[in-house]
């Protein structure tokens, strides 16, 4: 049976993650408070930041900008997107 939690992205039940997606407190925090729906909607949006933005994963500033991207995305703040992204038409 899949575990739900109260997501605070989405503000409604929908089903958790299965585990937390990093060690540590914020791993832990988003475990508890993000549904797996809203980490996939985070990590497509991360991978569209970090191509468009030619992020270089291996200097600390990149990694910085993307924790702060994040925590605003997870928690229904205002975020930067990708400057060149089009959403796919779903019709």
């Amino acid at each position: 049976m899949t575990r739900t939690i109260h997501c605070k992205k989405h503000n409604k039940e929908l089903p958790a993650l299965s585990a937390a997606p990093f060690p540590g407190p914020a791993g832990e925090e988003i475990l508890n408070t993000i549904s797996q729906q809203a980490w996939d909607e985070w990590t497509e949006h991360q991978t569209r930041l970090i191509n468009e933005k030619h992020l270089n994963m291996m200097d600390l500033q990149a990694r910085k900008y993307l924790t702060e991207q994040r925590s605003k995305f997870l928690n229904g703040e205002d975020f930067d997107k990708a400057d060149g992204y089009v959403p796919e038409n779903k019709e």
